[in-house]
């Protein structure tokens, strides 16, 4: 038990009693813990305790157990994904996928900075699947997953067009696409946008503008992916493949 300070984002709230609340933050310095709050709408610091919140929290961290907040300080609101509900179902996703990708009370800063400025840009208004697209390729690795689209597994050439075989977990150049019969036959486009986001810094990036129909292939491959290598189904994606009807659906009306 000690009390500490540090950074932090509010992963999710549930209810626990009937008037009590645990809060899952995930902070900088501490990884992710659930912290028990008594008495939660009656609570002073209920208002920072909302879904993308991010604070300065002072409080009793456990490693066995729950831990307790003392105060809570400087709070960013996301705003503009709070106010849009397609922003806030990829904000959601993006913090589902980031609490499955470490275990709780992991130590991972470079992860909960990756997150911030994830959500920053989308409460920017940069392009909403960009940003996710490129949180969920660069998380990966904490999946164990090793993604090389650079080269030829074969022949390492880096020239390409490239596909993607499942059967070598790897890239084939055109020269070696007989070696898979069943290689995805992916638009070369799409390998060469997802290489680019897998290493694409944010703090470098400018607004990118991909169309349509190459983002459906870019999701397509990347959904793929998940399910060939790490296989885990989060609530909030099922949420956000439903709402590509919805957003046609409203398109028609406004017109």
């Amino acid at each position: 038990m000690k009390s500490v300070e540090t950074r932090g984002i509010v992963l999710y709230t549930k209810n626990y009693r009937e008037k009590d609340k645990l809060v899952k933050i995930f902070t900088e310095s501490f990884g992710k813990r659930m912290f028990f709050v008594k008495n939660f709408a009656h609570s002073k610091y209920s208002s920072s305790l909302q879904n993308f919140t991010s604070s300065n929290f002072t409080g009793t961290i456990n490693d066995i157990g729950l831990s307790f907040l003392d105060d809570v300080g400087e709070t960013v609101m996301y705003k503009h994904i709070s106010e849009d509900i397609f922003l806030n179902a990829h904000a959601s996703y993006i913090i589902s996928l980031a609490d499955a990708a470490i275990p709780d009370n992991q130590y991972d800063p470079a992860l909960y900075g990756f997150l911030i400025k994830c959500l920053d840009l989308l409460n920017q208004g940069f392009d909403k699947e960009i940003i996710t697209n490129i949180f969920e390729l660069q998380v990966l690795n904490r999946f164990g997953v090793s993604l090389n689209c650079k080269e030829c597994a074969f022949c390492h050439s880096q020239q390409g067009p490239f596909d993607y075989s499942y059967k070598f977990n790897a890239c084939l150049c055109k020269n070696h696409f007989d070696e898979d019969m069943r290689r995805l036959q992916l638009d070369p486009n799409v390998i060469y946008l997802v290489n680019l986001f897998q290493e694409i810094s944010l703090d470098q990036l400018e607004k990118i503008s991909v169309k349509k129909e190459m983002k459906q292939k870019i999701r397509l491959f990347i959904d793929g992916l998940y399910d060939e290598y790490v296989g885990i189904h989060l609530k909030p994606k099922k949420f956000l493949d439903s709402m590509k009807d919805w957003a046609d659906v409203m398109k028609n009306e406004r017109t």
